[in-house]
């Protein structure tokens, strides 16, 4: 049953892998490859449809065997409470123990019988149940998904069973440092804000949350308006669109007392954060600045300027020839063991950051030159650099979407974030329109003498003091 019916559980890591824009490969049968300029020519149309509710339906059709079909939901971690933190992530793991039409066992037969699988994650500000199928059973693929969105049974002895297995998955979580680490860093920079909660909430939460508790989260949260039916791979929309019709017409858009939940403002918070452990053999430290939000202009030159900074492993090979100038420092001075350029987007704000693993007595060194890295993206990076971080660019996008999961993935989460789907040709200009003087003035404005967060995990006695971050923020010269 594992192969059919799975959770995808949600981590700041996978996160961080899912923030990436819609660039295609869209290769044809009978072709062993494509240019990048065909596949520009080539992507699929992606068509919208709002129902009467407010739901809208979105596909894109690559006449694939198979397809991928989900439904979106904005509802997050950022959506709760103190209180109900952790609500949307064990709705997520109630979703598959069964519905008033279809107990677990004839749930699990269901999704079996197709061959398909059925999968949830639930992000800071998303949720999302999709199923992946072959082409003809999509009906079918629909009416499931259907069934465990708006009839989860939620049954009492099925609650208190999947409390026992969140606080051991809570347990370990807290054994891999990357999540922790990332958890504190947007504990620290977003606090006394929804975006400071883990996605998982709180041990006690776990413990405590109801029946009711999850009911209410569905009724204040699981509305049309702020869902989209995304489908991608062999699917006819006008299908879809009927499928979406007779399953899903009797979501409410309407909210108690009118009552529509709003976002308020998470404000950026420059602190830091340790949690020192000598008992561990490396430390894990990320540090980050306020990000620019998922529709901001600013978005595209900071991806090319992570891109610039790049990643790195002590597997990879290359050496003192890689690409990176922080990934060569680190080779050629054994600054750390990884490194990776992030930027967590959401819909006011953002997380533009360096997270490393180093040897306790390297932390030093690699925070300054992560910071170093920084300050030459604000003064002195080259139209070679940007060309190298713009070619870098494209080709892990075109690489992140490449089957009908990641692409209708995509397509819901572009639907919520923008009201669209941004084609293939939109991203590809506003790459190309990067140069070398919008990224140092991006760069400068989001990083240069800014207040960063800093979290830090292990043993960490050589992180330097606050101030000291603080005043690396800035050059005394040019």
């Amino acid at each position: 049953m594992a192969a059919s019916v799975c959770r995808v559980g949600t981590t700041v890591g996978r996160a961080l892998a899912k923030n990436r824009s819609p660039i295609l490969l869209s290769l044809r049968r009978g072709q062993s490859s494509v240019s990048y300029a065909q596949s520009l020519a080539g992507a699929p149309e992606t068509r919208l449809t709002a129902l009467d509710n407010g739901l809208r339906v979105a596909s894109e059709e690559t006449g694939h065997a198979t397809c991928t079909v989900g439904l979106w939901i904005s509802a997050g971690s950022r959506y709760e409470n103190e209180k109900n933190n952790g609500a949307g992530f064990f709705l997520e793991h109630m979703a598959f123990k069964g519905t008033k039409k279809y107990p677990q066992t004839a749930l699990e037969q269901q999704v079996e019988s197709m061959g398909a699988h059925l999968n949830a994650y639930t992000s800071r500000e998303h949720t999302a149940y999709y199923m992946k199928t072959l082409a003809k059973d999509l009906p079918k693929a629909v009416e499931l998904l259907a069934e465990v969105v708006q009839s989860c049974s939620l049954n009492e002895a099925e609650i208190e069973q999947q409390r026992g297995v969140l606080l051991r998955e809570l347990e370990e979580v807290d054994g891999n440092l990357q999540e922790v680490c990332l958890d504190l860093l947007h504990a620290t920079a977003f606090q006394g804000t929804p975006l400071g909660q883990s996605v998982l909430g709180p041990s006690k939460n776990a413990r405590s949350l109801t029946r009711e508790n999850l009911v209410d989260y569905i009724n204040s949260h699981y509305k049309a308006p702020r869902m989209v039916l995304a489908a991608a791979g062999g699917v006819n929309h006008e299908e879809l669109v009927d499928l979406a019709k007779s399953n899903f017409s009797g979501i409410s858009f309407e909210y108690e007392g009118d009552a529509v939940p709003v976002l308020s403002p998470c404000r950026f918070t420059g602190s830091d954060i340790r949690m020192r452990d000598d008992g561990f053999p490396l430390a894990h430290i990320a540090i980050a600045v306020e990000g620019a939000s998922v529709t901001s202009p600013d978005i595209v030159p900071l991806m090319v300027a992570n891109c610039i900074i790049g990643s790195y492993d002590l597997t990879y090979g290359g050496g003192k020839h890689l690409s990176s100038r922080l990934a060569r420092l680190a080779v050629e001075a054994n600054l750390c063991h990884s490194f990776q350029a992030f930027h967590s987007s959401y819909s006011d704000t953002g997380l533009m950051g360096i997270y490393f693993v180093t040897d306790k007595n390297s932390i030093e060194d690699m925070m300054h030159w992560s910071q170093n890295a920084w300050m030459n993206l604000c003064t002195t990076v080259t139209e070679s650099d940007v060309t190298r971080g713009k070619n870098a660019l494209k080709a892990s996008l075109v690489g992140q979407l490449n089957g009908t999961t990641p692409i209708c993935d995509d397509i819901g989460r572009h639907i919520l974030n923008y009201g669209r789907r941004i084609p293939l040709a939109e991203w590809d200009a506003r790459i190309d329109a990067v140069t070398a003087s919008v990224v140092r003035d991006v760069c400068t404005k989001y990083i240069y003498d800014k207040c960063p967060a800093v979290a830090a995990v292990g043993p960490v006695e050589q992180l330097p003091d606050y101030n000291r971050m603080r005043s690396a923020m800035y050059w005394l010269r040019f």
